[in-house]
């Protein structure tokens, strides 16, 4: 039979020879005396030889591979191991991805082990679940830090530095309250919109009419309108502020242009730059001038025509969020077709424009139903019985 039990003196522990491996701890505890209700190192690396030996005749009879990691105690030390984890796949996601898994790791996680010296192999459900209630941020905010620990986890499992990916604590323990997705009217939108000025007006109208996030309108290449097809190709977008060849999705997406968009297109200025929108102006707070809007331009010019209509919405609800509204609301548009349109992959994701508004609400419970009273049975003299 395989396994040779050893001792080694220099540490005063019995471990099992297994192949080129060394196992040395049984029930989770190293094969020294008097560590399991005072068993002797020896018997305990017999008990553990035995255990191993009955797991491989048992692997052998199913005809699968016997997993020695399954007895291997690697220690592995959070902190140093999400640092690494962290830089070896900086290059694969998206700049603000990296931004959002930096500010996870150094404001939350990294203080939290600091205290709390869990390594990769002893975070449990119940660890989980502590680290998870005591990290200072709102329920979305949690569960960003909490998905950022996940993906390193099924890093380091996948890389063998441990076993399996522990069961995470429940979406409800997050305490995460779903928040209807505010939405302009169009009468409100259009305000706003033509209280911007004029030079900047074409890409909010594109926003409107094309239900497309702000960062990917600033990407938008002279080269991604085909006129044959009158559509736009959506290839590429800004993250944290770094133009990436992909989208958020990355998925091209082929969207034709809105007709109510082409008396703007007619008049934006010529241009010799690349791209499809550029900036003109200094009055935006951005020193691309003669190249393309930043998200922060965008918003500061949107911010500006906001406070001079007296109305108070960020752009992004201001725009995408109010024209998918919009078309539910007020074009009498279904979710699917919604869907279809902003080619989300998810039909949760536009779910939420779908919650019915407090006057369509008020209109429904406005309603007559007409109500037949039930008619009583006669009897021969025409009187009700």
């Amino acid at each position: 039979m395989k396994g040779q039990v050893k001792y080694r003196a220099d540490r005063d522990y019995w471990f099992v020879q297994w192949g080129n491996y060394k196992v040395s701890r049984y029930k989770g505890f190293l094969c020294r005396d008097g560590e399991i209700n005072g068993m002797k190192g020896e018997d305990m690396a017999k008990k553990l030889r035995s255990v191993m030996q009955a797991d491989e005749e048992s692997c052998l009879r199913l005809g699968i591979p016997f997993q020695i990691e399954r007895y291997l105690e690697q220690r592995v030390d959070t902190i140093p191991y999400l640092r690494e984890w962290l830089e070896s796949i900086k290059d694969s996601i998206s700049p603000a991805t990296y931004k959002d898994y930096l500010n996870s790791i150094s404001n939350h996680l990294i203080p939290w082990f600091k205290v709390n010296t869990y390594s990769l192999h002893e975070l449990k459900y119940d660890v989980l679940c502590k680290l998870m209630g005591e990290i200072k941020r709102d329920g979305k905010g949690k569960r960003n830090v909490m998905y950022c620990l996940h993906t390193c986890l099924d890093y380091a499992c996948k890389s063998g530095h441990i076993l399996s990916i522990p069961p995470f604590p429940e979406k409800k323990k997050y305490g995460i309250i779903k928040k209807k997705r505010k939405g302009l009217t169009s009468d409100r939108q259009e305000k706003i919109l033509n209280a911007i000025p004029e030079q900047h007006q074409p890409i909010f109208w594109w926003l409107k009419f094309h239900y497309r996030r702000p960062s990917e309108a600033c990407a938008l290449f002279k080269e991604d309108y085909d006129p044959t097809l009158d559509a736009f190709t959506i290839r590429r977008t800004f993250s944290n502020k770094i133009m990436v060849d992909y989208t958020k999705t990355h998925t091209e997406h082929l969207i034709p242009c809105n007709p109510e968009f082409k008396e703007y297109m007619k008049s934006m200025p010529v241009t010799f730059g690349k791209f499809f929108f550029e900036n003109q102006s200094r009055d935006c707070k951005t020193k691309k001038i003669g190249s393309h809007y930043t998200v922060t331009g965008l918003e500061y010019i949107w911010d500006t025509a906001c406070e001079k209509v007296g109305e108070k919405i960020s752009l992004y609800p201001g725009t995408k969020h109010s024209a998918c509204w919009q078309f539910l609301n007020e074009k009498g548009g279904t979710v699917d077709e919604l869907q279809s349109l902003t080619d989300h992959a998810r039909r949760d994701s536009v779910d939420v424009y779908a919650e019915m508004e407090i006057e369509r609400k008020r209109k429904l419970m406005g309603r007559v139903i007409p109500i037949t009273e039930p008619k009583l049975n006669q009897g021969a003299n025409g009187n009700a019985k």
